[in-house]
């Protein structure tokens, strides 16, 4: 086996991670539920509760980042950063959905902040330095497509399982669907050890491989040229790419998974245990799009295989939306609502799928190009960087979703069937236009990309002559 193709137990530990992250993901879109319609805090101010969580998040991401690109230990220059993560994201996490009954009003919200920003600093301890594994595992071009996969599999597969625990066992049957408060406080102390065991597993499994991984040598630098390095890291063309994209679709995709929920409730007509049974599609789709993605980036190339896996993913997801404005699905109630949003769920996270693969396999093949140009290899910059442009946008998506429901006058604490259709139908002109301008003007930035395979294996040859591409134990 080649140095740079990974034995299968690598690429599952690698994966594995990523449990942590569906779990957390799942959370995030159901926050603003919880906080607006359980809580009783009104839409705006979830909005800017989770955007200002984010501020925080965004400088330390960097900081994160940067620390595990400098740091030198035993365990290598990640695994420390992983280890320390996990205990308190598991903990913080179950606290946001904890919050003490005495506790109301403006004390209510303030604890609300504090713990969102504290669990996103903690699952952002592991996240940076784990995702930034991928180009130190393997230089290999389509290996890294391959690890990506195995990344986005298990976080969907933790998103699913997520998902299906709390709308299927702690809001389904008897009890009072999504205000059920207990049933969000039993969940979490579920996805909590979920969360926990994902991280520990993890690291455990991928410790290993430290002694493989790139050692670049121990450098003093001033801080004129630690500023210059990471200048020069960041002026990259392609990174302006993919960052540009990733703000205007992290926007994007908060601002629908912000809003799923309201539209299963009071466009479908479904409960949470029927739109539930939706997840299982995505987790399908998922393991469809793992066996796809290297063929596709391998046959059409990474960039145009995204961007037209993309632009029908975007047209899949407003599809059941706008024929609804144009009165041609069933009515609620009918049996085949549910089959309909099912195969168009299929369909669309497939797709989606892929191209999120192939995007972070992209995100891998930035680091040597950076490299390249700076002189240092950055992987924890580099990923701080992508990873908090997507966090902050999502931020913007859910602060865009409270305005969006202030505006049509939505209603607190809302049950099933209570809203009015106007109002419902309002909600989702407004929203249709929005959702896809902004995934389309992201997918129009990603095809300013620049780094192909003939494109990496120069980079590569050129570290090479530096030293900068050496591979031994720190």
């Amino acid at each position: 086996m080649s140095a740079d193709r990974l034995p299968l137990g690598a690429k599952a530990s690698f994966g594995f991670g990523s449990i942590a992250f569906g779990v957390t993901q799942v959370g995030a879109g159901m926050a603003p539920v919880f906080l607006n319609q359980v809580l009783g805090i009104p839409a705006l101010t979830v909005g800017v509760v989770i955007m200002a969580s984010l501020m925080l998040d965004v400088v330390l991401d960097l900081v994160i980042g940067r620390w595990s690109d400098r740091t030198r230990t035993r365990w290598g220059r990640r695994h420390p950063f992983m280890y320390a993560s996990a205990v308190p994201a598991a903990v913080l996490f179950f606290l946001v959905w904890n919050p003490p009954m005495a506790l109301s009003g403006p004390s209510l919200v303030a604890f609300l902040v504090l713990m969102i920003m504290a669990t996103r600093i903690a699952v952002t301890l592991y996240e940076i330095p784990s995702n930034a594994l991928t180009p130190e595992l393997t230089a290999d071009f389509d290996e890294r497509t391959v690890l990506q996969a195995w990344r986005w599999l298990f976080g969907v597969v933790g998103a699913v399982g997520a998902s299906l625990l709390l709308n299927e066992e702690f809001l389904g049957g008897a009890h009072a669907g999504v205000l059920y408060r207990q049933g969000y406080a039993h969940w979490a102390a579920v996805a909590a050890g979920l969360i926990l065991v994902s991280i520990l597993v993890s690291a455990l499994g991928t410790q290993r491989r430290i002694a493989t991984l790139p050692s670049p040598p121990r450098r003093t630098a001033s801080l004129r040229d630690q500023a210059r390095e990471i200048r020069l890291t960041l002026m990259n063309r392609s990174l302006a790419a993919l960052l540009l994209g990733s703000v205007i679709g992290g926007i994007a995709t908060g601002l629908k998974t912000a809003l799923d929920v309201y539209f299963f409730t009071h466009v479908w007509s479904l409960t949470p245990a029927q739109y539930g049974w939706l997840a299982p599609a995505v987790a399908v789709g998922s393991v469809l799009a793992v066996l796809a993605a290297p063929g596709f980036g391998r046959r059409f190339g990474k960039k145009q295989a995204m961007i037209s896996l993309f632009v029908a993913s975007t047209a899949l997801t407003a599809g059941p939306l706008f024929l609804r404005l144009l009165g041609l699905m069933p009515p609620n109630g009918s049996p085949w609502i549910l089959p309909i949003l099912g195969l168009d769920t299929l369909a669309a996270s497939t797709l989606g799928l892929v191209g999120y693969i192939l995007a972070g396999s992209m995100s891998a093949d930035l680091v040597e190009d950076a490299a390249v140009k700076s002189g240092a290899r950055s992987e924890g910059l580099l990923y701080a960087v992508n990873g908090l442009a997507a966090k902050f946008t999502a931020g913007l998506g859910a602060f865009a979703a409270g305005v969006l429901l202030t505006l049509v006058h939505f209603p607190t604490h809302a049950a099933r069937g209570t809203v009015a259709t106007d109002v419902v139908r309002h909600l989702v002109e407004l929203y249709l236009p929005v959702s896809v301008a902004l995934n389309l003007g992201a997918i129009a930035c990603l095809g300013l990309y620049r780094i192909d395979r003939n494109t990496h294996q120069r980079n590569l040859d050129a570290l090479r002559d530096a030293g900068l591409a050496e591979r031994g134990s720190v």
